[in-house]
């Protein structure tokens, strides 16, 4: 760790013997292609700035840094990346776009490092390094064992992310009673998430019970009933939390529908994926407590404040990304003695960057983050 912090400080002396051997070994160059033309231009200029600040912290002038346009589709990914290749450069950081990736296994000795944190299907030569779903299936399955919960409910819309987490589940083997897939249609939702629960019994046990109690004579009998009416269901459930595949008003209709079959928050644990913060979940009260993974909160803010000091706009989580991947690049290249090789993101190596901490084995990039929740109109740090 000590060997990371003196690299990230980049002290005098480091940055004298660095140069000295990069005045010997010429230009470092990494290529970046990204969309700055079409529906994404905005994307691609955000990310050019916040490489612009991380190359301004590094403070070396040999490593340069070469974007292209992907404008957004395989065909063009793969057409300035030759180009790239033909100029020596052999690694690129991008595309964007996992749709982007797939044409890139015709450049072999070329490694990608994707900002998707999708891990299925990508060519062997596309590293992603998005905060993909094992990494936070990790940290779920960290705070689970902290709190003694092995009955969760996986909740997993039908969608193209399915298969990421059921790939997630098994490599992670993080303890779980069930795994449910729901339809995203509101109406089919409610109904499956009714079934799910048992709601129509539990509902029709609490009727019964009333009629029973109706019918009998005991102390304090009125009391008793109008308790019961106060309730929506009568019955207990089997399982101890529930984990919530999903994003934004998607996640709010599944926890509404949850509410709606009376198992609350305060009921069972409400856990979902990283929700990078969402503030608009700091006013749903009613869902509150939720737990989720994410990178670190107070690196995100100081990054934002910077990039909003610096060039007068929003940052986003793609220049956030970015401005790690230029450090674990140089990073990776200078424990290799400024050798760009396809070895370096082959063997184990960690690197601490302001989303966390990147673990890199085997050409995959795995995150270790931290765990929050939000209540009381707050997000919380848990660890």
């Amino acid at each position: 760790m000590k060997t990371l912090i003196k690299f990230l400080i980049f002290s005098t002396i480091s940055m004298c013997i660095f140069n000295q051997n990069l005045h010997a070994s010429g230009k470092i160059k990494i290529g970046l292609i990204i969309p700055l033309s079409g529906d994404n231009y905005l994307i691609g200029e955000r990310i050019i700035k916040s490489i612009r600040i991380a190359i301004n912290k590094i403070n070396d002038e040999n490593v340069e840094i070469i974007p292209r346009d992907t404008k957004s589709n395989p065909i063009d990914a793969l057409k300035v990346s030759k180009e790239l290749h033909a100029e020596g450069v052999r690694i690129i950081i991008g595309p964007v776009f996992n749709e982007s990736t797939k044409y890139l296994d015709d450049l072999n000795d070329v490694t990608f490092i994707s900002f998707t944190n999708k891990l299925i299907g990508n060519p062997k030569n596309v590293i992603s390094a998005g905060v993909n779903a094992i990494s936070q299936l990790q940290t779920i399955k960290k705070f689970n064992e902290k709190n003694n919960l092995s009955k969760s409910i996986f909740l997993i819309p039908k969608s193209q992310f399915k298969k990421e987490i059921e790939v997630a589940i098994n490599k992670t083997n993080i303890r779980h009673k069930e795994v449910f897939y729901y339809d995203r249609e509101p109406t089919k939702l409610t109904k499956q998430i009714e079934d799910l629960t048992k709601y129509r019994i539990r509902k029709n046990n609490l009727e019964e019970e009333i009629k029973r109690l109706e019918k009998l004579s005991f102390k304090d009998k009125e009391t008793k009933i109008e308790n019961l009416k106060r309730r929506d269901t009568l019955g207990s459930i089997n399982f101890d939390s529930v984990v919530i595949a999903d994003f934004d008003e998607n996640l709010k209709s599944v926890a509404t529908s949850l509410l709606y079959t009376d198992i609350s928050p305060k009921r069972v644990y409400y856990i979902t994926l990283n929700q990078w913060f969402d503030e608009s979940l700091l006013k749903e009260n009613s869902l509150h407590p939720i737990y989720f993974p994410s990178i670190n909160k107070s690196n995100y803010e100081l990054f934002m404040n910077d990039f909003k000091n610096t060039y007068g706009l929003d940052g986003d989580q793609l220049s956030f990304l970015s401005y790690d991947l230029i450090g674990l690049v140089y990073f990776l290249i200078y424990e290799n003695n400024f050798n760009i090789s396809k070895k370096i993101f082959y063997k184990s190596n960690k690197f601490k960057g302001k989303i966390g901490i990147f673990e890199i084995s085997k050409n995959t990039i795995t995150h270790q983050l931290n765990f929050y929740s939000i209540e009381n109109n707050k997000f919380k740090k848990i660890f």
